[in-house]
């Protein structure tokens, strides 16, 4: 009998899933309807594989057409917006369908656990990068200690998507797009919250990039880690309701976190207040815009903000900003916007991944536990390297573990039904083998 699969949303972080999807469909017998606003992309990827695979055009406003997908299909995979995630879900949920996505469980969607669970339906949430492999290998690693007896008393765990070395050339920041630039220029916009030694440690939007951890990855050298917004809420899931210290956070190149929180304190990452601008207001004027009224008339405009900035003017705070240009005439080319969204249209050019550019994502696990009195150190690392534009290492690593999930999903070896993340061994362990196994993305652990 045949399975029908029902994806929506095809942008760049698909790639991996599709290509995972349409691998396994005859051995699976699947058959898959991929729903895109503008499906033509796929005809390239589809053509050869027709008899198992169709694409369509789809807008989520039109509620009947998102019905009708949900009812034709058997589970439906939403790599939509996560926003858009709890519309999606409550449909699943009105036909019976089976829902997985790799995004973080929401409070709308969490209040659907009961009504799913009554309709028999699972909810299969944080089944691909961060949230899904950061759960996988964790759970994994916190297992073999505790199989040890050993009793974990440090968590830290980072994450972040960033340029291969050969990909990084003369761009000072190391950084380019690989998700959706809009999260990245509005990140950590909260207050993070963790743990330290027994006590809660809290570290407002306003420092959170001035706060950094240095972290060293084999083979990769150096990064610097900065907090998420809020590491409480995994102590449950992860079983850790006691544990003294548990943080996560995202990891960048160093220097970057200097540079970017330049540009917080300059109010260029503000999302709140609309600057009635015109589309023709140059990016030299909007900085001047945010700086006291010159009392250092003889100086330059990098130099007016360096001062007032407390940094070094030949500094590489300063050589990063004006990388991007923001002291040059160039128009914003935006009108009526907030400065958030003016730098994401800035940064959506400079950051821009080209097709000959490897991405690299990287994430590291930091446990301490006390085994017979003595404390042990464990570090767990992966590094994966994209292959091109297209094929990225975040396309990867989000979409190759919700690929596996929804494949033991349909092949009825996820016996929940309701809300459900990646943290049970059955679920995880088969994911993390075959991605070893198949695809050369592994874990390696050191301890001392």
């Amino acid at each position: 009998m045949t399975s029908r699969l029902l994806l929506l949303g095809a942008g760049r972080s698909a790639s991996s899933l599709i290509q995972y999807l349409l691998r396994h469909a005859p051995t699976e017998n699947w058959f898959l309807t991929v729903a895109d606003v503008n499906p033509a992309h796929l005809a390239p990827v589809l053509a050869a594989h027709s008899q198992y695979a169709r694409a369509v055009p789809f807008d989520l406003a039109n509620e009947a057409q998102l019905e009708e997908l949900v009812s034709q299909a058997d589970a439906v995979i939403s790599m939509l917006p996560a926003a858009l995630h709890p519309v999606v879900a409550r449909a699943c949920v009105r036909q019976g369908r089976h829902l997985a996505t790799a995004s973080y469980v929401s409070p709308e969607i969490r209040a659907l656990h009961e009504e799913a669970q009554a309709a028999g339906v699972t909810l299969l949430m944080e089944c691909g990068l961060d949230p899904g492999l950061d759960h996988m290998s964790a759970m994994r690693a916190i297992a073999h200690i505790r199989a040890r007896g050993g009793v974990v008393t440090s968590f830290k765990s980072y994450c972040g998507g960033l340029l291969a070395p050969a990909a990084e050339g003369d761009n000072p920041w190391k950084y380019k797009f690989t998700w959706n630039p809009r999260n990245v220029v509005l990140a950590g916009q909260s207050t993070a919250k963790f743990l330290e030694n027994g006590l809660p440690r809290f570290i407002p939007y306003q420092q959170l990039f001035a706060r950094t951890e240095t972290l060293t990855v084999p083979e990769y050298g150096d990064f610097e880690g900065y907090a998420n917004r809020d590491s409480l809420s995994y102590r449950a899931p992860y079983g850790l309701e006691e544990i003294p210290t548990i943080l996560r956070g995202t990891l960048r190149r160093p220097g970057y976190c200097a540079a970017w929180h330049a540009l917080v304190r300059l109010g260029l990452t503000d999302d709140s207040v609309n600057l009635d601008n015109p589309e023709t207001l140059t990016w030299a004027e909007l900085v001047a815009a945010y700086l006291p009224a010159s009392h250092i008339p003889h100086l330059d405009l990098a130099q007016r903000t360096a001062t007032y900035l407390g940094l070094n003017p030949t500094g590489e705070e300063m050589g990063r900003l004006n990388w991007l240009g923001l002291f040059s005439d160039r128009p914003v080319g935006h009108a009526q916007a907030t400065p958030a969204q003016l730098l994401e249209r800035l940064l959506a050019e400079k950051w821009q991944l080209q097709p000959h550019d490897h991405d690299l994502i990287v994430m590291q696990h930091l446990f301490e536990f006390e085994l017979d009195g003595i404390t042990h150190r464990l570090t767990s690392s992966l590094a994966v390297e994209g292959d091109d534009a297209t094929h990225t290492g975040m396309a990867k690593t989000v979409g190759l573990p919700l690929g596996m999930a929804v494949r033991r999903l349909l092949r009825g070896e996820v016996p929940q039904r309701g809300v459900l993340i990646p943290v049970q061994a059955d679920l995880y362990e088969p994911i993390l083998e075959e991605l070893a196994a198949d695809y050369g993305i592994r874990f390696h652990e050191e301890e001392a």
